[in-house]
């Protein structure tokens, strides 16, 4: 079926980013992938392509395209060439919604240039130690002090992606304690400079797959935090948190997608390469019905993620939406991913080739961002159950 979500500009910034991984990319990614992270001034290139000013104004230096099609085509490309852009999918992702909802005039002039030009990376810190998905259980806290210019911040967090790498990062902290009515009352959201005194990065974490991407522990002893890099309101940063969370879900479950829709491709291509018993494996029955399947479920997910984006540009992806979008598109993903891996037989388990990548990488899909149980409870209470 034609799709009718993207026009000739989206697909003439497809052929300009398709160059660019080709060129920037491909040769270098099996070092990224050996060091565990993209180096730092990658992201300086990517600034320069210009994807990290898309949805900003002009007046900061960015486009001004209030769309995410150009961020679903970036999806789309890196997953088709076996490649992700490191920790900097969360630059714009998880970091922008914040500062263009809740940053003032003074902020924005003072973040944005910054953040478009990728001398300030940003990240989102809102996971810690024993708390998960709960994230009204959070015990990092941020005092205000007696003079109110500043406060200070204690806690840790961890499993931060682009941690490493980040100048700034919102960090999720308790200013108030909850209330017996509300335990989700008293968060606060701060731009936090990473080079703060009492800032510090622990591990960089060994994860299982997205091996190229930073992703830490993040420490905070009695940081001082400007009263102006306050984001928002005082205690209503779980209610942010919340409504960001769709556009979130939905950059996973479109990331998603875009990975099933490449493993059919690496898939395909392999069998048809491949021989056994002096013929192409594509040549057997099996192998027709199981790429067959696979691809019957990428053109679903399809469906889903392009109504999904369409809604979001509108302005209109309610939570219960974006956590339908996410669950279906992950299970997909991990369903299509498996059987494509199968198609290559033992080479399926060998690092040199994408598709065992993309297996791990694919993995956490159904975890970060709110497990899918999570996304099932969403989904059930606004059913009215």
């Amino acid at each position: 079926m034609r799709r009718t979500v993207f026009n000739e500009d989206h697909e003439a910034f497809r052929e300009t980013l398709r160059a660019f991984i080709e060129a920037e990319v491909v040769p270098v990614y099996d070092e990224w992938f050996a060091a565990g992270q993209a180096p730092r001034d990658f992201y300086h290139k990517l600034a320069e392509l210009g994807v990290f000013g898309i949805r900003v104004d002009e007046e900061y230096g960015g486009a001004g395209i209030d769309s995410y099609k150009f961020e679903a085509v970036m999806y789309e490309e890196t997953a088709r060439a076996g490649v992700s852009f490191g920790g900097s999918g969360v630059h714009v992702l998880l970091g922008l919604p914040y500062i263009k909802m809740l940053a003032t005039d003074e902020q924005k002039k003072r973040y944005l240039p910054k953040f478009v030009t990728g001398e300030e990376m940003w990240a989102l810190a809102m996971t810690e130690p024993g708390t998960g998905s709960d994230l009204a259980g959070m015990k990092t806290t941020a005092k205000l002090s007696e003079d109110g210019t500043h406060y200070v911040l204690n806690g840790a967090k961890t499993f931060i992606t682009g941690g490493v790498h980040a100048d700034r990062v919102i960090v999720c902290a308790r200013t108030s304690a909850p209330t017996a009515e509300d335990r989700r009352f008293g968060i606060s959201l701060f731009a936090v400079d990473t080079k703060s005194e009492g800032y510090s990065i622990g591990r960089k974490l060994d994860k299982l797959g997205l091996k190229t991407s930073d992703t830490a522990e993040l420490a905070f002893v009695d940081v001082k935090v400007p009263a102006e890099d306050l984001l928002g309101e005082e205690n209503k940063g779980f209610y942010y948190l919340g409504h960001n969370l769709a556009s979130e879900r939905w950059g996973i479950a479109y990331g998603a997608y875009a990975q099933a829709k490449a493993a059919v491709r690496f898939a395909k291509e392999y069998v048809q390469d491949r021989t056994v018993f002096g013929k192409p494996v594509a040549h057997f029955q099996n192998t027709k019905f199981e790429l067959a399947a696979c691809q019957a479920e990428v053109d679903a997910a399809e469906a889903v993620v392009d109504r999904a984006l369409e809604a979001l540009d509108a302005g209109e992806l309610t939570p219960a939406e974006a956590a339908s979008a996410k669950l279906f598109c992950t299970e997909v993903a991990h369903r299509v991913i498996d059987r494509c891996l199968q198609l290559h037989g033992g080479y399926g388990f060998m690092n040199e080739y994408p598709i065992a990548r993309l297996y791990a990488d694919n993995r956490v899909n159904r975890i970060y961002g709110g497990t899918s149980e999570i996304m099932k409870s969403i989904i059930a209470k606004d059913m009215g159950l």
